[in-house]
């Protein structure tokens, strides 16, 4: 499992994300209302990048921008077509003021 150190908290505040290497993937981390998530940046549907779609915040939901399909950012699972395969998620923490993502190598 490799450690990615993503920003400081004071540095990702609620309603905002990041894109993050890591490894051969890149990592969407999302602050939704003081919450951290990870989510890899790879549509299920047809493999295209994920996170630089829109979020809603309030939901904690991305949305794909190539057709619209929406994921809850906490399981990954999509809420609407056209996917229907879920994507994966990372654990999150916090360490010594330091966002880190747990990413499989």
């Amino acid at each position: 499992m490799a450690e990615i150190e993503v920003a400081a908290v004071d540095e990702l505040p609620p309603g905002s994300m990041r894109l993050v290497p890591a490894g051969d993937r890149v990592v969407g981390v999302y602050n939704c209302a003081g919450s951290l998530y990870a989510i890899e940046d790879r549509c299920s549907h047809d493999d295209g990048p994920l996170c630089e779609g829109d979020w809603e915040p309030d939901l904690c939901v991305v949305v794909c921008p190539r057709h619209g399909s929406r994921f809850d950012l906490e399981t990954g699972i999509p809420m609407t077509l056209p996917a229907f395969a879920p994507v994966r998620t990372f654990p999150v923490s916090v360490r010594d003021g330091m966002i880190v993502v747990e990413v499989e190598e």
